[in-house]
């Protein structure tokens, strides 16, 4: 018996060690959500960052919605993935090359491939039957419809089905609900799957309600949500409001001060559209456990872009090299996520596809502008070194302007040749520009051969030292740091 039993464990040993099996995907995206927002979202905070981990310096490298969501599907700077901003003829859903993305990636590596809410902006404006290549399942609210809270239409596969203006039509819930069926359908198959369900909350969006203030854009809450915050108070950092805005371009310096009373309502109900997100992650979480998948899925928690909510004049909207623009929400746990932990790295939406490609075993035909996260995951202390690209929306087809967020300054320089820099360890509100100092021009010039580098980088060029001769770890030493 002795000898049988030895017999068995010398042929296991001689059997090769067998692969873990390959997790699921699972990233839930918001629309125009500040990191500030995540105040209000305690269950995302808790089911997602408390049992994984919080990037604090996240970014998006072009900060409208469209852009960035190419760029989460193809791993690519926009002026590599030609989606330049959300509508034709440089941007929307026909600019995105869809027979190679992260879907059609990941599918070959035997996923299973979901999309459940907003797509590319545009999309099915022109055949609203069309499913996208690489997606196994496919239920995407259509272009024309997306910024409809009710009353809206989502293609399911194929078919096209109109939601109306019951309660139960309220976009969020039903985004949610059909993130549950997938999963619960999917962890019955044999396949990892991965799935993006994609929120349109807390953009602006209609129906407007008769009380609402005339003029002011709105979220919808779901009703249950309704004047929830009434007494909430709108926040207000050192650059809400600003008043000096002589030394910002032409587009801020020309504005004039802001009512905040009309801000506090838009605010508001943007905070108040986010808690039916919260409940819907907290569904999400608890379907994934239910069905015994939780341990193994990879779950992502982001937004497509920041927003302005009051900062240097700015009353609302995004793309705009400013931080709540382009700073937005990531958390992230899974397997080998270390829980409540806190990485403060500057990452950009470009290193999504290559952390989802590297949790699958998968790869890209072509090298990524991005990086994976999971290394800086697993190692707090690694801090690769590198800049992030900054990059405007099209005008005619040029960006508006191109420029750096570093760990320690934000340099743009605009289309009309206006230049701006920022020290963000001595001023994180950018108040001051910098730029027209003397005593500044020598950072200037630094920053400006570098932006040259990254302006038409691609692939592993994107990822260099950030300045020549730099260590890795070593972005910037404190000499570079301005006097």
């Amino acid at each position: 018996m002795r000898a049988a039993f030895a017999l068995l464990v010398l042929l296991a040993l001689a059997l090769p060690a067998q692969a873990p099996a390959a997790p699921n995907l699972v990233v839930i995206e918001t629309d125009d959500q500040t990191v500030a927002d995540l105040d209000s979202m305690p269950l995302t905070r808790e089911l997602i960052g408390g049992e994984g981990v919080t990037f604090r310096e996240s970014f998006v490298s072009l900060s409208q919605c469209c852009p960035s969501r190419a760029t989460l599907l193809t791993g690519r700077y926009a002026h590599n993935h030609g989606v330049l901003s959300s509508a034709p003829p440089f941007g929307g859903a026909a600019r995105l090359k869809a027979t190679e993305t992260l879907a059609v990636w990941l599918r070959r590596a035997g996923y299973a491939t979901v999309l459940v809410g907003k797509y590319l902006n545009g999309y099915g404006r022109h055949d609203p039957y069309r499913v996208p290549p690489g997606w196994t399942e496919w239920h995407a609210v259509l272009g024309g419809s997306t910024y409809r809270y009710y009353d809206y239409e989502i293609n399911h596969d194929g078919r096209v089905r109109r939601y109306g203006t019951a309660p139960g039509d309220y976009q969020t819930d039903v985004v949610t609900t059909l993130a549950e069926r997938v999963i619960r359908r999917r962890a019955a198959g044999r396949r990892p799957f991965f799935l993006w369900a994609a929120y349109v909350a807390p953009h602006t969006g209609q129906p407007r309600d008769v009380l609402d203030p005339p003029g002011v854009p709105t979220a919808v809450p779901a009703p249950r949500h309704r004047d929830k915050l009434a007494g909430a108070l709108l926040p207000r950092t050192p650059a809400f409001n600003e008043q000096d805005v002589s030394d910002k371009p032409h587009a801020i310096a020309s504005r004039p001060r802001i009512h905040p009373e009309a801000l506090w309502e838009t605010w508001r109900q943007r905070r108040e559209s986010l808690l039916a997100v919260d409940e819907g992650v907290g569904r999400i979480v608890r379907a994934l456990r239910e069905s015994g998948e939780l341990r193994d899925t990879l779950v992502v928690f982001t937004s497509d872009n920041g927003f302005m909510t009051g900062e240097h004049r700015l009353a609302a909207g995004k793309i705009v090299p400013y931080e709540p623009s382009i700073r937005v929400p990531l958390l992230m746990r899974g397997p080998g996520i270390p829980r409540g932990a806190v990485r403060t790295q500057p990452v950009w939406n470009g290193d999504l596809a290559p952390t989802l490609l590297d949790a699958a075993r998968a790869s890209a035909p072509w090298p990524l502008d991005g990086m994976s996260l999971l290394p800086l995951v697993r190692r707090p202390g690694l801090r690769p070194a590198r800049d992030l690209l900054l990059e405007g929306p099209t005008r005619r087809g040029l960006l508006r302007y191109t420029g750096l967020r570093t760990p320690y300054y934000t340099y743009v320089e605009h289309l009309d040749g206006q230049v701006e820099l920022y020290d963000l360890a001595r001023d994180p509100w950018q108040l001051e520009n910098l730029a027209d100092r003397p005593e500044a021009a020598w950072l200037r010039a630094l920053l400006a051969s570098r932006l040259a580098v990254l302006r038409g980088c691609e692939g592993a060029a994107c990822r260099q030292p950030a300045r020549a001769g730099a260590q890795p770890g070593a972005a910037y030493t404190r000499h570079d740091r301005l006097r």
